[in-house]
C-alpha cells in the first residue's frame, strides 16, 4: 500500500471526503478523531498489515504523518 492508498483508507476511516487528508493534519482538530477513531485506527492497521500499534505509540501521535510513521514499515512512498 502507498501513502495515498493509506491516506484514502483514513478518509474513509473517518468519514471525510476523499482527498481531504494530506499529512500535515493536527489530529486534534480532526473532529471525528476521538477514542472510537483510535480503535478504528487500530483495527485498519491490524486488518491492512496483519501488525499491532502499540498504544503508548500510539497516544504519542499528533500528526496524521505521525500515524503514517507508525506504519512505515507497510506504506510505501
Amino acid at each position: 500500500m502507498n501513502r495515498n492508498e493509506f491516506l484514502a483508507a483514513l478518509d474513509e476511516m473517518l468519514e471525510l471526503d476523499p482527498g481531504t487528508l494530506k499529512g500535515g493534519e493536527t489530529l486534534d482538530d480532526i473532529d471525528s478523531w476521538d477514542s472510537l477513531a483510535v480503535i478504528s485506527f487500530i483495527a485498519l492497521v491490524d486488518e491492512k498489515f496483519n501488525t499491532v500499534v502499540a498504544g503508548e505509540d500510539l497516544a504519542k501521535a499528533k500528526t496524521v504523518d505521525d500515524l503514517l510513521a507508525l506504519v512505515s514499515d507497510h506504506v510505501t512512498a
